[in-house]
């Protein structure tokens, strides 16, 4: 952030903003959701929780900004999104009672920095390949670097602090976790796609060499991570990569002496990339380098937009503490109910963001029937319900409540 400068106004505005999210933070509704959080990460809910995840249609429907500072509207902007989340959603966020700070980490592998082309309009990219084929030999590649900007973090937290930090304090948050760990993705992300494929089969070795190397840079990471106190513990109210929250009472894990270690923490793996591949060639390729990174946390989340069920039986269901499943609109949810029927793994399940995104009613018929089959599937499974990748509301904030008392209608 370029500068922290503020105006009085601003900070007089800016207090009152975080005095009422404060209020919020307080309630008690806002301890019961933590009980029931922890609860249900047990597997031991009563219900299922419900999420609609903000961040991709806040800028639909945020606010028009009234500070002007770069620094002032970085705090109004979490500080309106708190704010928004429990007048208008009203599902199962718990509203914190302080300010996140994000701590700002690099993680280049083998220091080739990814590029991509962007689309004029939208969110769409094209990935320029940096490893346009696999040498034979991937030991000779430059080792990966980490780079903490603490500095920069630390000049955040003050500002924060100094501007509303007796009503709100700043906490530092490690966000790369959330999404460092799905190997594929950094493959893609150096190679794309079609590239990735194509060495699975003209290259298996190299690319079974390349995947042993990913997966060893990132266990470093972790080890620096630890060495440098840069890993927080993430068992309360932290977000979870794919939507969910981390709330548990089971870690840290026993011998844990105030310094995490990543088996103290909820780890968050996908293979949105695996979608192309046959069971079998990810079971060869892909599983044993996601079980070994598996072993590295205490509790696990896998998953994202990836369908889970064909490779169910092929490697994710022998990962190490799984917790989360994410059961994506493209998961064959019946196939999956019967996996995790009586089990301890919670059945994540990601309706269509076309459900709430589409058009600007909510279509209650077609609502109703998607999340009463999640429902009908699920009575031996423990699950959650978390809306995400909804870009649009055509100014219809009312549906998000609307949707959240469907849920729970049909749920209870």
């Amino acid at each position: 952030m370029k500068s922290f400068r503020i105006l009085p106004s601003e900070i007089i505005y800016l207090r009152e903003l975080a005095k009422k999210q404060l209020d919020y933070a307080y309630r008690p509704i806002m301890e019961q959701r933590v009980k029931e959080w922890i609860a249900h990460n047990r597997c031991r809910g009563n219900r299922p929780m419900i999420i609609i995840e903000a961040d991709s249609f806040w800028p639909d429907v945020k606010p028009a900004p009234l500070c002007r500072s770069e620094a002032a509207r970085w705090l109004e902007d979490q500080l309106q999104r708190n704010i928004f989340i429990y007048e208008q959603i009203g599902d199962d966020h718990v509203i914190p009672d302080f300010i996140t700070v994000p701590l700002h980490i690099d993680f280049v592998p083998f220091g080739l920095e990814q590029q991509r082309q962007y689309a004029a309009e939208g969110i769409g990219f094209h990935i320029v390949p940096v490893l346009n084929d696999l040498p034979d030999t991937i030991e000779s590649f430059p080792d990966s670097s980490f780079t903490c900007h603490e500095a920069e973090t630390q000049a955040l937290v003050r500002f924060a602090d100094d501007t509303i930090g007796d009503i709100l304090p700043s906490r530092v948050k490690n966000t790369i976790n959330y999404w460092t760990f799905g190997i594929t993705q950094m493959v893609v992300n150096l190679m794309g796609m079609e590239n990735m494929f194509v060495a699975m089969m003209e290259k298996p070795k190299a690319f079974h060499s390349l995947m042993h190397r990913i997966t060893g840079d990132l266990k470093t990471f972790l080890r620096w991570q630890e060495r440098k106190g840069l890993l927080p513990l993430n068992n309360g109210n932290d977000y979870m990569g794919s939507g969910s929250y981390c709330f548990t009472d089971e870690l840290p894990r026993p011998g844990f002496d105030g310094a995490a270690r990543s088996v103290d923490t909820w780890g968050h793996l996908n293979s949105q990339e695996s979608v192309g591949i046959s069971p079998r060639m990810f079971e060869e390729f892909i599983a044993p380098y996601y079980k070994e990174l598996s072993k590295e946390f205490g509790l696990l989340y896998y998953g994202c937009c990836e369908p889970v069920d064909p490779f169910w039986d092929h490697g994710i269901a022998s990962l190490n503490n799984l917790r989360k499943i994410s059961i994506s609109p493209w998961c064959n949810e019946h196939a999956m109910a019967e996996r995790l029927a009586g089990g301890n793994i919670i059945y994540s399940r990601k309706p269509s963001p076309n459900l709430l995104g589409i058009k600007a009613n909510l279509d209650e018929t077609e609502f109703k029937r998607s999340i009463k089959t999640t429902v009908d599937l699920t009575r031996d499974c423990k699950t959650e319900f978390i809306f995400r990748d909804v870009y649009k509301l055509h100014g219809n904030i009312a549906k998000l409540k609307q949707a959240v008392d469907i849920v729970r209608y049909l749920s209870s």
